[in-house]
């Protein structure tokens, strides 16, 4: 079935509570950001529209709510490559080390230590950003060789079902660019892009392993976010009923937003936690096979990017340059 510890990684996970509380406060943050910027738009709109008729009054409070949320996105997309670099990268390198058998400071120290090490192997925040880009296209490439494979097997119906197929890899591989990092921080790599070249290779020449643990952890997460999201469904329709005019939809999207933030404060971690088990368990002692290298080049083109990163920065070390 599955190659993960369940209980490892519950323990993990009570082990850097600390980072989980950070996560928590900022993903129940954002969605909290999200309700107040929708719900001040709405109630703007409600205000405008005191001017027009009852059609005048329903469009207004719809584009304020629209717009509140939009505001709120085009915000928090500014501040992807922060809480990428404080909040995924931090908990990851805590992980690495639990996992590892090494002792970690508590409460509020993991955090710095964390924070300490990642700038250490990543070095600037829009740096590992653009790195963690460069991984995420080089998975997607191998999600579609893996498709491409799929599509030739002899499984009934499969080419019908294709479409959902798709969807559920690509969910399914949404937790492995954290995995790829952790690679970087276990082996004290100081080239973030050769370490990161070399456990995509690793990845892709164990494909069918990783996939399968992924398969599984993606049922779980997904599965029990649904059930929050149906249960939150009553209370956001109370808040949205306390809005002015109650905007119909603010339900639905409110229990989405509430379902969304419980998944990637809690549910996430947990299964990169699974993952990052079963990738140094299975590629522990293994070489990067130079058919998947070659491979990975010839059809990722964030591949070949990656790997020309890690030349110059290998060819400026060895003259003397700085890196």
């Amino acid at each position: 079935m599955w190659d993960f510890n369940i209980g490892q990684a519950f323990s993990l996970m009570m082990r850097t509570l600390p980072f989980v509380l950070l996560r928590a406060v900022v993903y129940f943050g954002i969605a909290l950001a999200y309700i107040l910027a929708t719900g001040a738009g709405i109630g703007i709109g409600w205000g405008v529209g005191a001017f027009g008729d009852a059609d005048f009054r329903a469009a207004s409070m719809t584009w304020g709510g629209i717009a509140g949320f939009g505001l709120t996105g085009a915000v928090m997309y500014w501040l992807r490559e922060y809480i990428l670099y404080v909040v995924k990268a931090g908990h990851v390198a805590v992980l690495v080390e639990l996992i590892d058998g090494k002792p970690l400071p508590q409460g509020r120290g993991q955090i710095t230590h964390a924070t300490a090490e990642v700038k250490e192997r990543f070095g600037q925040a829009s740096l590992l950003f653009a790195l963690d880009q460069l991984v995420k296209g080089v998975i997607r490439a191998i999600t579609g060789l893996v498709r491409g494979i799929l599509t030739i097997l002899p499984i009934p119906y499969l080419r019908q079902l294709m479409g959902v197929v798709q969807a559920f890899l690509r969910m399914a591989v949404g937790f492995i660019d954290e995995v790829i990092l952790a690679h970087a921080i276990r082996t004290r790599s100081t080239d973030a892009w050769g370490s990161a070249r070399e456990a995509l290779v690793l990845y892709g020449q164990n494909w069918k392993v990783m996939l399968r643990n992924a398969a599984w952890l993606t049922l779980f997460t997904y599965g029990l976010a649904f059930l929050i999201f149906l249960v939150m469904l009553a209370p956001a329709a109370a808040l949205v009923y306390a809005i002015p005019g109650a905007w119909s939809a603010g339900g639905f999207v409110f229990a989405l937003l509430f379902a969304w933030s419980v998944k990637a404060a809690f549910l996430e971690p947990f299964a990169v936690a699974c993952l990052m088990q079963v990738y140094f368990k299975t590629t522990d002692g293994q070489q990067p096979d130079p058919e998947w290298d070659a491979r990975l080049e010839q059809m990722s083109s964030h591949f070949r990017k990656l790997k020309e990163r890690a030349g110059a920065r290998l060819g400026s070390a060895q003259n003397g340059e700085p890196v």
